[in-house]
């Protein structure tokens, strides 16, 4: 029985002289936080910063495994006469450029109902920025949070 007394009151000893010495590592200020964070499948920026900047509109299909954000067609009260639907896939666990993928169709309305149309030049770009630039703010925020 002392054996065990003795075992134990060894082992809580090794446990906290194996602590003695260690010192956390000092954040440099050019330290952020991680380009992958992957708890959902896809990244977490990425993933969060697409659900923001098309939180105006309804969507039909999320996925956060696969990374697939689908939009139910969205009119304004402005141009009623046309509506539009985006497809967002966020395609790597890193945050980067090329890991986002948006798509749009549009469409207006027409004598015979609603008729493609071909979607506004730089719209995408502007929606695949605005994500990126959002997502980057993201990451910023939860080093600095």
């Amino acid at each position: 029985m002392r054996r065990v007394g003795i075992l134990g009151l060894s082992l809580a000893l090794a446990g906290a002289l194996g602590a003695c010495g260690k010192k956390d590592a000092p954040k440099s200020a050019s330290a952020e936080a991680p380009a992958r964070i992957t708890t959902i499948g896809v990244n977490a920026y990425l993933w969060r910063a697409a659900l923001d900047t098309i939180a105006f509109m309804p969507l039909a299909q999320v996925d956060s495994n696969g990374g697939v954000i689908i939009t139910d067609w969205y009119a304004t009260a402005s141009a009623p006469n046309e509506r539009v639907k985006v497809t967002v896939a966020i395609l790597d666990v890193d945050l980067r450029a090329d890991a986002i993928k948006v798509t749009a169709n549009r469409q207006t309305i027409g004598s015979s109902g609603w008729v493609d149309a071909p979607v506004r030049p730089g719209t995408v770009q502007k929606l695949e920025e605005t994500i990126l630039s959002r997502a980057r703010d993201l990451r910023r925020s939860q080093y600095n949070g």
